[in-house]
């Protein structure tokens, strides 16, 4: 008998993979007719289009069945673009994010809602928090953290007067790569960036770029999108930025700290999405302001202590009255369904000046 040759087995392979994908398209197809029909119920009974918490459940009764060789990880990242393409036929889901095109914040939306979400590019996070809280977005994605340079502090002070909550987080493992149209480090004049992301490479361009001015701008990918019409400026920015604006990598994951997490908010109105249910691990979020007097900023433990709460951040920014008054931006372990941390806040609130909760949402990993 004639052994096939590698080339007639792997046409053989072939032939099964294209079968495959024919019934994986069939399949795919008939769960969007489905979706659809799903939709029509909702529109018709007003409930919620997204449901982070659905997709939470889906995507672990999916990696609970999984017996491989596909990784959960990589199972995951399939259903939620699967689960964003069917609900971007049911409604399309309209997301406000710091633009242009390849930030780290698109980045964030993307692993939160999937590839089909509609991105409205913004300015700066101003702009996020005013097309959310106007409804020209129903979402908006800003960032509340880096574990580098600590809290964004216009992130904070935003939420102060905006009606919208935090319904979600993504915590996205940040690299920043210098980019420019020419591939060497000679002839650097000016790198660009987001001031958080110059402060997190700074190290790396005081030994590398000494000569180097560096300029802040509203977004790394900014900084890309100006780095590509000047092939004497160089921006500190995303792979994603890289292909965005057609610059080379000069230099990858200059910054100082290899591990560089960046905590992003998903916010809403609250009528286009309620306080998600409890998940078992959750964050609420607050903000409030104490009587300027002795003790005071002691006295706000005490109730968390009492309760078995735990408060995983605590960060005050100026009241800007003029009197050294701070509001104090808090994150607790836990969701206020919970009997403890609803006694926690109930007696927080009572010692408050001031006291906004901003949200209670399941943390992300």
């Amino acid at each position: 008998m004639i052994q096939p040759t590698q080339s007639d087995a792997l046409a053989a392979l072939r032939v099964q993979i294209d079968s495959l994908d024919q019934q994986l398209l069939s399949l795919l197809n008939q769960r969007a007719r489905v979706a659809e029909q799903v939709g029509e119920i909702k529109r018709a009974e007003g409930s919620p289009f997204f449901r982070p918490d659905r997709v939470a459940q889906v995507i672990d009764k999916i990696q609970a069945n999984n017996e491989g060789p596909l990784l959960n990880q990589h199972v995951a990242s399939i259903w939620r673009e699967i689960m964003s393409a069917c609900l971007a036929l049911e409604a399309p889901q309209r997301v406000a994010v710091l633009g242009p095109a390849g930030t780290f914040c698109e980045q964030a939306a993307v692993e939160f809602f999937g590839g089909a979400a509609n991105l409205i590019y913004c300015a700066n996070f101003d702009e996020v928090f005013h097309a959310t809280a106007a409804g020209t977005a129903q979402y908006g994605v800003v960032g509340m953290e880096n574990s580098t340079e600590g809290v964004v502090a216009r992130s904070l002070d935003l939420f102060l007067r905006s009606p919208v909550h935090v319904v979600g987080e993504v915590s996205l493992l940040i690299r920043h790569n210098l980019l420019r149209q020419v591939n060497s480090l000679d002839g650097i004049e000016v790198v660009m960036a987001h001031p958080q992301a110059l402060a997190q490479c700074q190290n790396w361009l005081t030994q590398h770029l000494p000569n180097a001015e560096r300029r802040a701008v509203s977004s790394n990918a900014e900084g890309a999108r100006l780095a590509a019409t000047n092939p004497a400026w160089a921006a500190l920015a995303s792979e994603r930025a890289a292909g965005q604006f057609a610059l080379h990598i000069v230099a990858h994951a200059v910054q100082d700290e290899a591990y560089n997490r960046t905590r992003f908010a998903v916010i809403s109105l609250p009528q286009t999405m309620a306080m998600p249910p409890p998940s078992g691990r959750d964050c609420t979020s607050l903000v409030v302001s104490v009587p300027n007097r002795p003790g005071a900023v002691h006295d706000l433990l005490v109730p968390l202590k009492n309760n078995g709460v735990s408060m995983t951040r605590f960060e005050s920014r100026p009241a800007k009255s003029g009197q050294w008054e701070y509001y104090f931006y808090i994150d607790l372990s836990g969701h206020p369904s919970q009997p403890n941390v609803a006694a926690a806040l109930q007696e927080l609130q009572g010692l408050c000046a001031f006291y906004k909760v901003l949200g209670a949402y399941p943390v992300n990993e």
